[in-house]
């Protein structure tokens, strides 16, 4: 019976032992995903500048830009959303990231889009940069529309201290919700 125990301890020690080095093995150290992540950003702005050409004076004189290629959203009374980039400044990537939404609320479908959120200031860059998780907040402002306008980089554009430009929608999603936006640094 002491044979059992021990056993059964030697069993779930070893199991936890082992757990974190398995974790360790996921953790993108020596990937190819940030080569990934670099073509897909440089293939957004392009398609950005090329689309809305004025986004180009907004990135002159943003000090950097996070740069999601690809947010792939889905909801059916609960949703989320998922999808990686990179923080670029002075058109260098400096970071990766990932954004997690959670949604809830009167919703169906499911849709794609990019995104690239710009940093009008030195202390909003740095308070993204610092924090452990950031979330969207009251502070940003979207300067283009699912209708395909362009953006003017206006004083009240270049006030703001983080603005949004979302584009390249695909899908279809409706409805009424509440939801939580979080950028977190990663590994890819």
């Amino acid at each position: 019976m002491t044979n059992n125990t021990f056993s059964r301890r030697a069993f779930a020690l070893g199991a936890i032992a082992s757990a974190g080095a398995v974790a360790a093995c996921g953790n993108g150290v020596g990937s190819r995903g940030s080569g990934m992540i670099d073509a897909r950003v440089r293939a957004t702005l392009d398609a950005m500048y090329r689309t809305y050409p004025n986004t180009r004076q907004l990135a002159d004189k943003s000090n950097g830009m996070l740069v999601m290629p690809l947010v792939t959203e889905a909801g059916l009374g609960f949703g989320g959303a998922y999808g990686r980039g990179a923080l670029q400044v002075n058109n260098v990537t400096v970071d990766y990231y990932s954004v997690t939404k959670a949604t809830g609320g009167l919703q169906i479908g499911a849709q794609q889009y990019a995104h690239v959120l710009f940093f009008m200031t030195e202390a909003a860059l740095s308070d993204f940069r610092r924090s452990p998780g950031w979330a969207a907040g009251a502070d940003l402002e979207y300067v283009i529309s699912d209708r395909g306008e362009s953006v003017e980089a206006d004083t009240t554009t270049v006030l703001a201290p983080v603005v949004a430009a979302v584009f390249g929608r695909a899908g279809l999603r409706l409805g009424a919700t509440l939801e939580g936006t979080k950028y977190s640094r990663i590994i890819p």
